[in-house]
């Protein structure tokens, strides 16, 4: 039996972003009989059973410390010493542990060095390039670098979910001759259980005053790499009858910049309409939009790209290389250069049925052919069992 300890998401069942939906959809689409899966999982209180079962994997519970930003690292720490602890316990041999995203560098060849003297694996996926999101300030995107390179460092092998994040861990850290290998991440492409006549999604379109296919959607998180700003601009100065919903939790802060800079109160289309839990929902709602708009420029494989693909008929990216090598030619293309979008914006609008239902099984197939949970972690099993 191999065993692999999955090490940096929040836990399961998932509830948050993309590490959590991944290690559930490893979990659930789990078909080789040789792997158990043990997943640390962050919880607010300890409960009275520290350890349970969910989807066949083994999970155990660790407790937020309460240190702002860092408890991820600290968390991500004593959730390997609990591994490792219960490696020596149970006397497992060869355990591969896979560590998700470069929090923990400065301990990183100390874990290594416990985890070979194990005759175990230390794997990581180095995620995106989290040292350039603007959300961080200086000293944290300083930290992020410095633990990304000491991570690459001592890493067994590193699991990239990007191409591009790939090329880059071999130019950035040649010295260190690292060995990596590419697994993206994945998407379903299974239609929403809800009925275009449910009560719930009616009531949605009702409260944001939106119909079906009459508007642009964004799905992301609300920071400025992410590209807002260009987004409304450009929308702002389209053409569209159309409205831009944009699902995603707001910062006052970051809100009141954009307000100024682009004042899109002044315009009716741009609308502001929260967050959205519910998957099923959230799922037809993408189903349900003219067309995605995505402007993520730091990152791997995003997730929110991946469910577009699957469930939009049309989509509008920003052209750089982790959505192009993502989408292909499923998808359209803009740069932030002014009055890009808008252009593409208007083109969009004016498409027939035949290049929108082109379009539609384009994105799809590419999902079905490259991402589907299914054929992800059949390359999983692949790695973790050979």
């Amino acid at each position: 039996m191999q065993h692999v300890f999955i090490i940096g998401c929040k836990g399961i069942p998932a509830a948050y972003g993309g590490f959590e939906t991944f290690v559930e959809k490893l979990t659930e689409y789990q078909k080789s009989k040789t792997l158990k899966y043990h997943v640390a999982c962050a919880v607010d209180e300890m409960p009275s059973e520290r350890e349970f079962e969910y989807n066949g994997a083994h999970c155990f519970c660790i407790q937020w410390k309460k240190l702002g930003p860092a408890r991820a690292i600290f968390y991500d720490v004593e959730a390997l010493n609990w591994a490792i602890a219960y490696v020596q316990r149970n006397n497992i041999e060869h355990p591969i542990f896979y560590v998700l995203a470069c929090r923990i560098g400065p301990w990183a060849a100390h874990f290594a060095k416990r985890i070979h003297a194990l005759g175990g694996k230390l794997y990581v996926n180095p995620d995106g390039h989290e040292w350039l999101r603007a959300k961080w300030p200086y000293p944290v995107r300083k930290y992020w670098k410095f633990s990304e390179r000491l991570m690459v460092k001592n890493a067994d092998l590193l699991i990239c979910d990007s191409q591009t994040i790939e090329h880059y861990i071999h130019e950035e850290y040649a010295k260190y001759s690292p060995s990596t290998t590419y697994i993206a991440y994945g998407a379903d492409v299974a239609r929403s259980k809800l009925a275009d006549d449910d009560s719930q999604w009616l009531a949605w379109l009702v409260e944001h005053d939106l119909k079906p296919f009459g508007y642009y959607l964004v799905v992301g998180r609300f920071v400025p790499e992410n590209n807002y700003e260009t987004m409304i601009r450009e929308f702002t100065a389209s053409d569209s009858k159309r409205d831009f919903a944009l699902v995603t939790k707001v910062d006052d802060k970051f809100l009141a910049e954009l307000e100024k800079r682009t004042h899109f109160k002044s315009d009716p289309r741009i609308k502001f309409v929260g967050t959205v839990y519910d998957q099923e929902l959230l799922k037809k709602i993408r189903e349900n939009a003219y067309a995605y708009l995505h402007g993520h420029e730091v990152g791997g494989t995003n997730p929110s790209l991946l469910e577009a693909l699957a469930s939009t008929q049309l989509n509008l990216l920003l052209d750089v290389g982790f959505n192009r090598e993502v989408a292909d030619d499923a998808a359209l293309y803009w740069a932030k250069d002014d009055g890009g979008l808008a252009s593409l914006i208007n083109k969009a609008d004016k498409f027939d049925t035949k290049q929108l239902d082109d379009a539609d099984e384009a994105s799809t197939l590419r999902i079905m052919s490259n991402f589907s949970w299914s054929y992800i972690v059949q390359q999983y099993e692949k790695v973790f069992v050979k």
